[in-house]
């Protein structure tokens, strides 16, 4: 083990803990606070173990869930992009190639390169586990947004059309799960949780 490595790895380790500081517009399940995205990236990643068996045969589930615990890292400098802020989702590749290009630099090389792959399968969407990541990435906001009345939903004005043309994501990368989320967007949408 080479002392400048190690240096690398506990500066990457201290520069991903700021992660914690960038706040999501969704609220935690008892409506207190809103999560960070270091929070949203554990629940996501333990929500692939959990909901691993209704993914497509044959998915790399050790892959989805490292995928998942870098694929908001880029947030540190980018920031959270709200996805129904249309002007905000204009800019965000070039944010986040910018962010992903500084911070995986900050690695030994080998890592690096490892970190930056996940990252870039998971933005490519091209394989079954960069589909389930990105479809289980939907799911968790569904999920928090229908355990707390639809709170960042009704605080931001969200149409019903809205969130079925951004969670169509999870009926391409994880189809079993589809008419659970179906389900929900309706009971939202009859609850007045989401706009017509």
């Amino acid at each position: 083990m080479s002392d400048q490595r190690l240096q690398q790895q506990i500066a990457f380790a201290l520069e991903i803990d700021r992660l914690k500081t960038v706040l999501r517009r969704t609220a935690i399940t008892d409506r207190s606070r809103q999560e960070n995205s270091a929070e949203h990236s554990w629940h996501v990643a333990m929500m692939a173990l959990l909901l691993a068996e209704y993914a497509p045969p044959g998915l790399d589930v050790g892959r989805v869930v490292r995928m998942l615990l870098v694929h908001d890292l880029v947030e540190i400098d980018a920031g959270d992009t709200f996805c129904y802020d249309a002007d905000a989702v204009a800019g965000q590749a070039a944010r986040e190639a910018q962010a992903a290009a500084r911070l995986f630099a900050l690695l030994p090389a080998d890592q690096a390169a490892e970190l930056r792959a996940l990252w870039d399968e998971f933005e490519a969407r091209q394989t079954p586990e960069a589909r389930f990541a990105r479809a289980l990435d939907c799911l968790q906001a569904v999920l928090l947004n229908v355990n707390t009345g639809g709170h960042s939903w009704r605080r931001h004005g969200v149409s019903r059309r809205q969130v079925r043309e951004r969670v169509q994501l999870i009926a391409d990368g994880a189809p079993a799960l589809w008419p659970l989320v179906e389900g929900w967007i309706e009971d939202a949408a009859a609850k007045g949780w989401i706009g017509p």
